[in-house]
């Protein structure tokens, strides 16, 4: 691997590591403000928002500059949102702005790669940063947790500087405070990505029109590609699948918390710990997945996800700890060992039929939209007056009766285009064909 690889892992791990304990942070901070269930809930849908608005246009943007400038102006996007949060701003209008770092983050990332590295190692450097991401979650839940917890509060507060008074009274905004310089040790590793010399594409690639005409004209060719790959007979299942998965996904860190201060009685530390616990699940379900199931298998997994549905009912009626671990860890698997091989299926089908990048923007703007739908419902459930437990059976029947949908949307396909599905199939099986 290249230096330059190492610096963009280190960028992505701190810079995702924040974003995690931030979300901790947030919902310690309107849980002292009194704020009521709903506002808490709502963290995820508002960090999802600018991932569907601006899903046309971050692309374009990340290829316009270069990636390490763009992954620069995102961190710092952040660094704003939580001094937002510092200076008075609701915690969900600041945080809705670090999602806006985010969505403007994700294609520079992953659009780098391809820019720095041969083909050959692509596999093996995606390989890395997804691995890098699942432990900065694991370890940023973890940390977010412990910033806001009784002892590192109390000696983050005792900081006293000498000229001036910073006004953060409280273990939130001491958090807060903390995790902005970790946002700029993020910068500091993007200020140091090396410069690829990938011809850059500019926003206006009309320079007689405005910046807004140009800005338009690129949401017929996104769409037309989102299209194309809801249209593809794999492409559509495949997509179903991940978009339901990292809706899931999404909103489950919330869904732990509010289940364990309802079930066991945990404060957000103690809480966040059990959040990890289904990071580690996810984490070893994917790495087994990896090793077990070829590509051309994937569609036969999807019973996982009816499972993770009735997992997530199950959940209710846990209420000891060394249950809770186990079960915990058998959530995050059920996730892990099915994501994985339909995220390769979905990139294989995309890269076949529009390319990488723009299949990635597609991807994002569908998974990010499910986030949005899914923590939007759980919002309203609980903005309703449903308990926490009420919430999460509604929760989990929504998401296994979707995955029973989408698996006999499949079987559906299989009788009635089963010729189109087996050259689909096919082409899967052999690296030197091309769909």
């Amino acid at each position: 691997m290249k230096r330059g690889f190492y610096t963009i892992m280190s960028a992505q791990f701190f810079s995702s590591l924040a974003d995690n304990a931030l979300f901790v942070t947030a919902v310690e901070l309107l849980k002292a403000d009194g704020a009521p269930e709903w506002q808490r809930a709502a963290l995820v849908p508002m960090f999802a928002l600018f991932y569907v608005v601006l899903a046309p246009f971050v692309g374009a943007f990340a290829d316009s500059r270069p990636k390490g400038e763009v992954m620069l102006i995102s961190n710092t996007i952040k660094v704003v949102g939580c001094l937002m949060m510092l200076f008075g701003v609701h915690p969900l209008i600041s945080y809705a702005v670090v999602g806006l770092g985010a969505a403007a983050y994700s294609p520079a990332k992953y659009g780098i790669l391809t820019e720095l590295l041969p083909a050959s190692q692509l596999v093996k450097a995606n390989g890395w940063i997804e691995g890098l991401t699942i432990a900065s979650i694991i370890l940023g839940v973890l940390l977010g947790g412990q910033l806001v917890g009784p002892n590192l509060s109390a000696w983050l507060l005792s900081v006293d500087l000498p000229v001036f008074t910073t006004g953060v009274d409280t273990p939130a905004e001491a958090a807060i405070s903390l995790l902005i310089f970790v946002y700029g040790l993020a910068a500091w590793f993007n200020k140091r990505i090396p410069y690829t010399g990938a011809a850059l594409v500019p926003l206006r690639h009309d320079p007689d029109k405005s910046m807004l005409h140009n800005l338009v004209a690129l949401l017929p060719d996104f769409w037309h590609c989102n299209q194309r790959l809801w249209q593809d007979k794999l492409g559509q299942i495949s997509l179903a699948t991940t978009t339901l998965f990292w809706g899931v996904s999404g909103n489950l860190r919330y869904i732990v918390l509010a289940w364990s201060a309802a079930a066991l009685g945990y404060s957000t530390t103690q809480a966040s710990s059990l959040v990890g616990v289904v990071a580690i699940g996810t984490a070893v379900g994917a790495v087994v997945a990896s090793m077990k199931t070829r590509l051309e298998h994937a569609t036969q997994l999807m019973p996982l996800g009816i499972a993770m549905g009735v997992f997530v009912i199950a959940m209710n009626f846990i209420d000891q700890l060394w249950l809770a671990v186990p079960f915990l860890i058998v959530l995050g698997g059920l996730g892990g060992f099915l994501v994985v091989p339909m995220n390769a299926l979905l990139q294989h089908r995309g890269h076949n039929l529009m390319g990488a990048g723009r299949s990635i923007a597609v991807q994002n703007l569908n998974e990010q939209l499910c986030i949005l739908g899914l923590g939007g419902l759980y919002t309203l459930s609980t903005g309703m007056g449903l308990s926490a437990f009420g919430a999460i059976t509604a929760f989990g029947i929504l998401v296994g009766f979707v995955m029973w949908l989408i698996k006999r949307w499949h079987e559906h396909n299989q009788v009635h285009h089963a010729e189109e599905l087996e050259r689909l199939l096919n082409i899967a099986r052999h690296d030197d064909l091309h769909g």
